[in-house]
């Protein structure tokens, strides 16, 4: 049991190294920085390519984390971030009275994590939890592509409505103009009558996390009105700003 015991504890030990790491790893460098002889070290990872926790890429000895725990260290981050900006969209929706959401960028999109909407209204701003937005529709993936290593150069600029940009100049002057406001706008760049006002959510490190923001019907968000909210919710999150 004992040994059994020093067994998985050195196979946590090299998953959590290859976990950490920014890059694939090979067995060798495994060895030199865990101090694990070389036979030792090969029956750890057979073990951990048997159980589907990592796998080489394509066929060299290069080592990474398979999907299965990307997927699951995934989820964890994500629910994470929703446990943590509750009570933050809370906040915004009482401060504009809009649906309020967290995006992520996933994929070269937005991915809406959560939403707020404890409105009264009849018709509500639908679920949008789970779904996918291109970046450069709406103010959330301009946040996200502003603060976020993202080649808008390489972004396929569909049109989806007269107002879509879809030019990388233009694109690149909003995201500068966003930057600089410390908020951005998605004035029916997706859909007809719909807006939205996203600020940058950084965690206590000041890591940047996501965008948080509201979306809204355009009778009630004109462009003084977004401007307005984008002021608001950024020194809701900046005070000291």
């Amino acid at each position: 049991m004992q040994n059994q015991n020093k067994s998985l504890i050195k196979a946590l030990t090299v998953l959590k190294e290859i976990m950490t790491s920014n890059k694939p790893l090979t067995a060798n460098v495994l060895c030199q920085r865990l101090s694990i002889d070389k036979s030792t070290m090969s029956r750890l990872i057979t073990t951990l390519v048997s159980e589907g926790f990592i796998e080489y890429v394509d066929n060299s000895k290069e080592i990474i984390l398979s999907d299965l725990v990307n997927k699951i260290v995934k989820k964890d981050d994500r629910e994470k971030i929703i446990t943590k900006t509750q009570a933050l969209l809370d906040e915004i929706f009482y401060l504009t009275e809009e649906c309020a959401y967290i995006g992520i960028l996933d994929n070269g999109s937005v991915l809406y994590l959560n939403q707020v909407d404890k409105s009264n209204r009849v018709l509500k701003t639908r679920n949008s939890v789970g779904m996918h937005a291109p970046l450069h529709t709406n103010g959330f993936g301009k946040i996200l592509m502003a603060f976020q290593d993202v080649d808008v150069s390489a972004l396929e600029l569909k049109k989806f409505t007269s107002n879509t940009i879809t030019h990388t100049k233009k694109l690149q002057e909003e995201l500068e103009l966003a930057k600089e406001r410390g908020y951005a706008i998605g004035n029916e760049e997706h859909e007809f009558g719909l807006c939205s006002v996203a600020v940058a959510y950084f965690n206590k490190r000041g890591e940047f996390v996501g965008t948080v923001g509201i979306s809204g019907l355009s009778v009630r968000l004109d462009e003084a009105k977004l401007h307005e909210f984008g002021q608001k919710i950024f020194k809701l999150l900046n005070p000291n700003f």
